[in-house]
């Protein structure tokens, strides 16, 4: 049993360090943006299976550098979440009336 779950955590590990390493080079070729969802999902990911797999080694400060990393792709997803929801509240319209007061000439 504790064979399986030395595998489970080393696969977890590459599995990790392969999303991360995905995340960086999709954004590095500007294939997404690192504001994403898709960008920060994959770094959330990645870190989660990075740290489950240092603790599973009892690798101290890779859990801690990996649980740092899943704040702030935590945070930024949750940031990404608000914009998105006050930009789907005001919509489209509600935009393009605030362009078309802001062009019409101040008598």
């Amino acid at each position: 049993m504790e064979e399986i779950l030395s595998l489970a955590a080393q696969l977890a590990g590459w599995a990790g360090a392969l999303g991360t390493a995905a995340a960086y080079g999709l954004v590095s070729r500007r294939l997404v943006e690192p504001d994403s969802a898709t960008f920060q999902s994959l770094n959330l990911s990645g870190a989660v299976l990075l740290a489950v797999s240092a603790a599973a080694s009892g690798s101290w400060p890779g859990v801690a550098a990996n649980s740092v990393w899943v704040l702030i792709s935590v945070q930024a997803l949750v940031s990404a979440r608000r914009v998105l929801r006050r930009r789907t509240r005001s919509g489209p319209d509600h935009l393009l009336a605030g362009e078309l007061a802001e062009a019409q000439p101040v008598a």
